[in-house]
């Protein structure tokens, strides 16, 4: 018998919550310990990407004699999906605090029970200290809320100046802001110009356009009711056609995402535009700093995006039923979320805050960033966080974006197959993934 879509991921979801809760019931449980007390604690944390932590983790340490903090960061998202879910289903191995990506926060709201119900531990007196749609992220269908909202993603463009100089493009940010405004059309226009004067590429590789162009739509990969809704979905496939033609232009330099040859492709010039989301910005010094390069190198952030606001990425922090010490957990979880810590993760890696608060304070007190050429990042994220609602994900989401359209994507960008049959490869690989 041949399972639906939805049947397939219900019945895989399914198994896993039975493992979960079956591990839960049998396991000793938290909520006993006291936040307060002097006991000593060991609470363990798992994050991944460049979260900016490890400064709060050694503050809140000084400031909670009796708490270590043992701390886990895996590489990208992805991985840390993967090491969630196994451990979901092993029943066992979870940390104390769990990093959750907004990408695949929703197949962890089809478990959403493995987690503790955060209003127990008096989340709903912060409640307004979130964007509405954050706090609402974070709540399963049955009210119960499972997670601290960290960051969220508002986008704008990297892009080095230098590269643009040599191009003949204006540099100055303001000017590039201008040069680009419009839509994604336009953006690949601009790129073309970029391409013939240099022969180089626009930007690093499609999957990470691609990813930015589908979740500026109003519905991406699912309808805001949970369908699926990517076979037969005009606009979306409209869009592939778009960075497909530019693709084909010569327009990307079909970059290994996440390795970037070792950040070396961001300090040679193999590439002139970065999409990027706030957290990106961390990721693009990080690589440029591994590639040899410094603030020299050229890259700014422009206060504009192809095809206006757009949100992508951004986290939560949750706390599974089988730890040991969910109140001391909670206690940690809510003050790395707190709008002061969440200036301070903001200086260390680039992850724009969830909470107002800190929203407001970057707006208000914007302070230059010496790797992206002085750049008001603070600022110009706030603005670009104006009127972005988060795209509803569904429990797919992220395998449709890097398992489905991921590898037909990087053939497209290594000339190996056409649009339409990157298109055609994409669907068949959305049937025998996600059903």
């Amino acid at each position: 018998m041949k399972l639906s879509r939805h049947t397939k991921v219900a019945a895989a979801v399914a198994g896993a919550a039975s493992v979960a809760l079956l591990a839960s019931a049998c396991s000793s449980g938290g909520g006993t310990d006291d936040a307060a007390s002097d006991e000593p604690i060991t609470l363990t944390i798992t994050t991944f990407g460049t979260f900016g932590y490890d400064d709060l983790y050694e503050q809140y340490m000084e400031e909670n004699p009796n708490i270590t903090i043992e701390a886990t960061n895996i590489d990208t998202g992805g991985n840390a999906r993967t090491d969630a879910f196994t451990k979901i289903a092993a029943g066992s191995g979870l940390s104390d605090i769990v990093a959750i990506e907004e990408g695949w926060l929703g197949s962890i709201m089809e478990v959403s029970d493995t987690f503790v119900d955060l209003r127990d531990f008096g989340i709903e007196d912060r409640s307004g200290d979130w964007v509405d749609w954050k706090y609402a992220q974070a709540t399963d269908a049955d009210g119960r809320v499972i997670g601290y909202g960290t960051d969220i993603g508002p986008e704008g463009l990297c892009y080095n100046g230098v590269l643009f100089e040599e191009a003949g493009l204006p540099s100055d940010r303001a000017e590039v802001a201008e040069l680009i405004d419009g839509d994604w059309e336009h953006f690949f226009d601009v790129g073309r110009d970029y391409q013939e004067a240099t022969g180089k590429a626009w930007y690093d590789h499609s999957g990470f356009v691609w990813n930015a162009m589908v979740n500026q739509l109003d519905e991406g990969y699912y309808t805001a009711d949970g369908d699926l809704n990517v076979e037969g979905n005009a606009e979306l496939q409209e869009r592939f056609e778009l960075l497909g033609a530019a693709t084909e232009d010569g327009l990307s330099a079909a970059q290994a995402a996440w390795d970037w040859n070792g950040g070396k492709s961001f300090v040679d010039g193999t590439f002139a535009t970065f999409v990027c989301p706030g957290w990106m910005l961390g990721v693009v010094q990080g690589n440029t700093e591994a590639g040899g390069g410094d603030a020299t190198t050229g890259w700014d952030f422009a206060d504009v995006f192809p095809g206006g606001a757009a949100n992508w990425g951004g986290a939560f922090l949750a706390v599974p039923e089988t730890s040991e010490h969910q109140a001391a957990a909670a206690a940690l979880a809510d003050w790395l979320t707190q709008p002061e810590q969440q200036v301070a993760q903001f200086e260390a890696a680039g992850t724009f805050p969830s909470t107002v608060g800190a929203q407001d304070e970057l707006a208000a007190n914007p302070t230059p960033n010496e790797f992206f050429n002085d750049a008001p990042v603070g600022e110009i994220l706030a603005g670009r966080s104006v009127g972005v609602v988060a795209q509803f994900k569904g429990p797919d989401d992220s395998v449709i974006q890097e398992n489905v359209f991921g590898p037909p994507l990087q053939k497209l960008d290594r000339g190996e197959v056409s649009t339409q049959e990157a298109w055609d490869e994409a669907i068949v690989l959305l049937d025998e993934l996600v059903g």
